[in-house]
């Protein structure tokens, strides 16, 4: 027999580890009702934007004289209204992941795991995709009710956030 004790495969270990808890302004999810604020000052602005489109615009004369489609009239403004929201939102976009609702309700836009997410994500992803989808008839309106619900989630990420990766967060 040996005098040397035998180690015990089964014991825990014997080392102290604590968890490491994240700075809590980094990462603290963004409110369900501040969201929605966000949103509804960002729709309001791009109402104005896009009512000024149709009205300033030979569109609604080309579309109501039948020179041009519906659709062809739908997917003209669809487009200028990216590039009209890329203007407005662009910049704020780009340097903190803000738009104006979301800089005036002391929001941001950042990837799920945290880092910057670059404006090609946030335009293209995260909202070309959803404005393309939502203007298929019946798909559309269903695709919106779905991202919209979705919000109620634990992760608070709707679709176009899942679409994305990004989570809205405290600014």
């Amino acid at each position: 027999m040996s005098s040397v004790p035998e180690a015990n495969l089964y014991a825990p270990p014997a080392a102290h580890v604590e968890d490491i808890v994240p700075d809590a302004d980094v990462n603290t999810l963004g409110g369900r009702g501040a969201r929605l604020g966000a949103a509804l000052i960002d729709s309001v602005i791009g109402a104005v934007a896009a009512w000024s489109l149709w009205a300033l615009t030979p569109v609604a004369t080309l579309v109501s004289t039948g020179a041009w489609s519906v659709w062809r009239g739908l997917a003209t403004q669809t487009i200028a209204g990216l590039l009209v929201f890329a203007l407005i939102h662009g910049w704020l976009l780009a340097r903190r992941g803000q738009t104006l609702g979301k800089l005036m309700l002391k929001l941001r836009i950042v990837r799920s795991n945290g880092e910057r997410a670059s404006l090609v994500r946030l335009l293209g992803l995260r909202y070309a995709i959803g404005w393309a989808i939502a203007t298929v008839p019946f798909i559309g309106a269903l695709f919106v009710l779905i991202d919209c619900l979705l919000i109620f989630r634990e992760s608070r990420q709707c679709l176009h956030d899942n679409i994305a990766d990004t989570i809205v967060v405290v600014a």
